[in-house]
């Protein structure tokens, strides 16, 4: 009798996929969560030889780290090779390991700018905008919005994943993959300006000169008002050049005294 997984099988491998950095460690990073979230698909298509899933269970214990939201495709990809191992396909571990390891790379590149850079920052300066009229509605609005993409993303990715199968390989390796990275980076960097310019007040209330014009009225120029002119927001944006640059002094010096044997 054929093998298959049923919609509760995948919907199981949904619920586990939110908890995949659960047991998050520094030597292979995701794998554990990785590996919890395909125990379903793999009980149920090696319940009839013991010794098959455990060597399932061992190769899905190799390093494996992506983006964590994106990592659910992969999921279901891996699910759906495995049932056709299950069924007899000739599909080796290698071969398993190779799209994982195909994929976290691009998912990864996809997924950071996307969620990280941009979705994150945008749904956080939008709550924080509303919570500071005195409205609780601000953070609602943030978690409620972040995590309903969330989950769609998650529960979408598992179902995307196990019907397309392999075909997602040669997606995800192709222009488009690199067309919207480059795309959701670019947004990113724009909403990260904005909310510098936003965010960050400087006020340099130096006076430069002050007169009286022809109607009467005191005008006072002032080293804030004089830089404004030229362009607004240009010291808030020099600030945070500043902090980047003393962070990156920072690492460097940390580098230099180890190196020199300064610093242990």
């Amino acid at each position: 009798m054929e093998k298959q997984l049923t919609k509760g099988d995948l919907v199981s491998i949904f619920i586990r996929s939110n908890f995949l950095l659960g047991s998050f460690n520094f030597e292979r990073m995701q794998a554990i969560g990785f590996c919890v979230s395909l125990i379903p698909a793999l009980k149920k298509l090696y319940k009839d030889d013991p010794e098959e899933y455990k060597r399932s269970l061992k190769r899905h214990l190799e390093f494996f780290n992506t983006q964590p939201f994106l990592a659910t495709p992969i999921m279901g990809i891996i699910a759906a090779m495995e049932e056709k191992k299950a069924n007899g396909a000739d599909i080796g571990e290698d071969t398993l390991s190779g799209v994982k390891v195909g994929l976290i790379g691009p998912l990864a590149g996809v997924g950071d700018p996307i969620f990280w850079g941009t979705l994150r920052p945008v749904l956080a300066a939008l709550g924080a905008g509303v919570a500071l009229t005195g409205s609780l509605v601000g953070p609602l609005i943030f978690f409620i919005a972040f995590n309903v993409i969330r989950l769609l993303t998650n529960w979408y990715g598992v179902m995307y994943g196990y019907d397309k199968g392999t075909e997602l390989v040669n997606e995800v390796g192709g222009n488009r993959m690199r067309y919207l990275t480059e795309g959701s980076s670019v947004l990113g960097l724009l909403v990260m300006g904005a909310l510098v310019a936003k965010w960050t007040t400087v006020n340099m209330p130096l006076v430069l000169s002050s007169y009286t014009n022809s109607q009467g009225e005191q005008v006072v120029t002032t080293v804030q008002s004089l830089l404004d002119s030229l362009m607004p927001g240009i010291v808030p944006l020099l600030m945070t050049f500043a902090c980047m640059f003393i962070i990156l002094g920072l690492f460097a010096l940390g580098i230099a005294g180890y190196a020199v044997g300064l610093f242990a």
